[in-house]
């Protein structure tokens, strides 16, 4: 097929009016340099295109910032459960743990896994059963480790009174995400998809963030005034400012040096909100506006209450796996983290079907989701043998990310990955982090969290929400999922059977919300009543559908460097669940269907595109 020229407007995340030659490699790919024209809906750089090395670079920041609150957040909601909350040191030594396994995460997943751009991070879904579980009598924190005078960060005692709270979660990560992979590389997710249906999904996701406000209201309580300015800002400059364009200087070009439109508050809304938020802190701690006393309210929002962290903290840091010491495990942290992992599968499951339709690519066939799937299982148990504290889960946040920027390629990822792999490397990167003053955390904590529950309840446009089946079912559901776990964690004692294990068990699932809304719905839905289409499941078979193999799908989906189509191409491989197949056809087929994926208006390929339908 020959190669064409067509012209393009190069189109970044800076925006200008220059005017690019984008040469079609004669295979559906744009060489590093060119990119696609902008018509609407369209990626500018598709899944298997190769922007320019420097495109790639800030594409990976970006994609590093999107996820930057919720790689921070949740050590630094672990952080009081974990007896550290007196102790900043150890959480950035946390957030550069979980920095450094969600780089190696995200590149297996883009180059083993799923195969689509999404990036790899810590997930709320473990948080919640992770909170519960150090909410056990066995587990609380004692007195004087909440009390700051009386902590020695340095001391053995404390240091072991922390150690074995997150080697107990190390443990319980691991063996619940050995069950992750089980049902990933089986092809169990596929069976399990056809019993959950949004009225399941939609109170889980919800409920992963709505028993947290009250961490979020203390957090932001520390001083409502920084947190409302944060909250503010965070809202400004994602809803009323996401369209203001921003002149900045651009060298290169015909034009040299000259001027174009950057949509910096689109791109960047929560960094600039919390710099900011940051700032004026520090200004009133230089003025001594913000009381000194320790016992003052507002003393938290001062910045020097953890100034010594990043002086303490050393330039290079290289996290290992059992770097807190041998993991232990508990039947009820492994059950309460189970729970966890059930959420965070069908939430990654729903990502791929978004991040494909972004990025220009046919929805992935089954043996591209159970290896996603099983690849996100083995992320969990590196984030448990690292003790990161958490494990890692497809980030909804930079899937929204690739619709914003309409830049799709599988190499901006693989930047990301990499630049994840190097911040979690450099010991001050995670002080900086863990210095935020904390009323700033707090407001950062209620739009987030906000956002997380809105994402659940989201799921429910796919059912009838007219009927009275449908809203009967995700009420109590919710409903439950709040009343259940508050109930038992203020009478724990009314719950024993005389079996410590079984008592903690029971313990951490009903105070694990998530996981009683989740059980509800699913248990209600699959059982009262209602046609597919009222369920909502009429419209999640019909995606399901589309996904079968194509010869598109081979060319995004398989394996690399050939595995599966040149070597290890036994016949005993074809019936592995996550193993691609051979018979949709060969791959310069698939690139010259892939190619008219991007049509014109009219409904016909490029020129330079392969006359081939769909």
């Amino acid at each position: 097929m020959s190669s064409a020229i067509t012209s393009c407007e190069h189109l970044d995340p800076v925006r200008g009016d220059d005017v690019l030659n984008c040469h079609d490699d004669g295979q559906g790919r744009k060489k590093a340099g060119q990119a696609r024209s902008s018509s609407s809906g369209q990626p500018i750089y598709s899944i298997l295109d190769v922007p320019p090395w420097y495109l790639c670079i800030l594409m990976g920041i970006q994609h590093f910032l999107t996820a930057l609150g919720g790689l921070v957040a949740v050590p630094l909601i672990l952080a009081k459960d974990l007896c550290l909350q007196h102790d900043p040191l150890t959480q950035s030594y946390l957030i550069s743990t979980i920095f450094f396994v969600s780089g190696i995460c995200t590149l297996l997943q883009v180059f083993l896994g799923v195969r689509l751009p999404i990036l790899q991070g810590g997930t709320f879904a473990f948080v919640a059963p992770s909170l519960a579980m150090l909410s056990l009598p066995a587990w609380k924190c004692p007195e004087w480790t909440l009390n700051a005078s009386l902590v020695n960060t340095s001391s053995p005692e404390f240091t072991e009174e922390w150690q074995k709270r997150i080697r107990e979660l190390q443990g319980a990560i691991m063996v619940a995400s050995c069950v992750q992979m089980v049902v990933g590389f089986s092809g169990l997710i596929g069976f399990l998809m056809r019993f959950i249906g949004p009225l399941t999904i939609a109170p889980t996701i919800s409920l992963v963030a709505l028993p947290l406000f009250d961490s979020a209201g203390n957090n932001a309580g520390i001083h409502w005034g920084i947190a409302t300015m944060t909250i503010f800002l965070i809202v400004l400059f994602s809803q009323y400012l996401k369209d203001v364009a921003v002149p900045v200087p651009v060298y290169g070009g015909e034009k040299k040096c000259h001027t174009s439109k950057f949509y910096l508050f689109q791109v960047f809304p929560v960094l600039l909100a919390l710099c900011l938020s940051w700032l004026l802190c520090f200004v009133l701690t230089v003025t001594n506006t913000l009381p000194s006393a320790p016992t003052a309210y507002g003393h938290l929002a001062r910045t020097d209450t953890k100034g010594n962290v990043l002086s303490q903290a050393p330039w290079f840091r290289f996290p290992y796996p059992g770097q807190w010491g041998l993991p232990t495990i508990s039947l009820a942290g492994v059950f309460g983290i189970i729970a966890g992992v059930i959420s965070s599968m069908v939430e990654s499951v729903g990502d791929y079907y978004a991040c494909a339709r972004l990025v220009g690519a046919p929805p992935p066939p089954r043996h591209a989701v159970n290896r996603g799937i099983g690849i996100e299982g083995l992320g969990c148990l590196l984030a448990g043998a690292w003790g990161s504290g958490n494990g890692t889960t497809s980030y909804s946040e930079n899937v929204g990310a690739l619709g914003i920027t309409r830049v799709g390629s599988r190499m901006v990822m693989v930047a990301a990955g990499c630049l994840l792999l190097l911040m979690g490397l450099f010991g001050k990167i995670g002080a900086a982090f863990a210095t935020i003053p904390t009323p700033v955390i707090g407001g950062m904590f209620l739009v987030m969290f906000g956002v997380i529950t809105a994402v659940g309840i989201s799921n429910l446009q796919y059912v009838d929400m007219n009927s009275s089946r449908n809203l009967f079912i995700f009420g109590f559901s919710i409903y439950c999922g709040l009343a259940i776990p508050s109930w038992v964690n203020k009478n724990p004692e009314k719950l024993q059977t005389g079996i410590l294990q079984l008592d903690q068990v029971i313990q951490v699932l009903l105070t694990t919300g998530m996981f009683v809304g989740g059980f509800l719905g699913f248990l209600l839905d699959n059982t009262i009543p209602g046609s597919l289409e009222e369920r909502g499941l009429l419209v999640w078979n019909q995606i399901q559908e589309e996904s079968e193999e194509t010869t598109m799908a081979l060319e995004v989906y398989r394996l690399p460097y050939g595995i599966g189509t040149k070597c290890c191409t036994s016949s005993c491989t074809q019936y592995l669940p996550f193993w691609p197949k051979l018979e949709a056809g060969t791959g310069e087929q698939a690139r010259s269907l892939l190619t008219c994926l991007f049509q014109e208006p009219s409904g016909e390929c490029r020129k330079g595109a392969a006359e081939t339908k769909l």
